[in-house]
């Protein structure tokens, strides 16, 4: 059954939502909107398919999924723009099990994420 499923949301729990927007809005460059919910206001942003949902709630480090985005090219690039906006790289860019590159880096509340390129793919663009 699960195999004929996708992923179509990743959630996160937030201590501060205006934090985690601008961080994924204004650092990482995804399109992220609060919006009211029943139990008060949660943000969601679009990638491809997928839904980031960002709840506000006290939880603890790691309770979170770890988020891969794919890119086609210029980690070294991505690398560096993090870096200069601040941002925690917990993993510098380096060689990943199927032969690509990828980086790990925290987000404000201390979550793994994760850009990904697939081997042959420009380092820079």
């Amino acid at each position: 059954m699960i195999n004929n499923c996708k992923v179509g949301a990743i959630v996160f729990f937030v201590s501060d939502l205006t934090r985690s927007v601008v961080f994924y809005r204004d650092t990482l460059g995804l399109p992220v909107q609060v919006v009211e919910g029943h139990d008060g206001p949660f943000a969601v942003g679009d990638v491809g398919d997928l839904n980031l949902v960002f709840i506000p709630r006290e939880a603890r480090t790691g309770e979170s999924p770890v988020v891969v985005f794919s890119l086609q090219g210029g980690i070294d690039e991505h690398a560096e723009a993090l870096a200069a906006k601040g941002v925690e790289i917990v993993v510098p860019v380096s060689e990943s099990p199927d032969g690509g590159l990828s980086l790990d880096f925290l987000d404000p509340d201390g979550n793994v994420l994760s850009l990904h390129q697939p081997e042959g793919a420009p380092r820079r663009r």
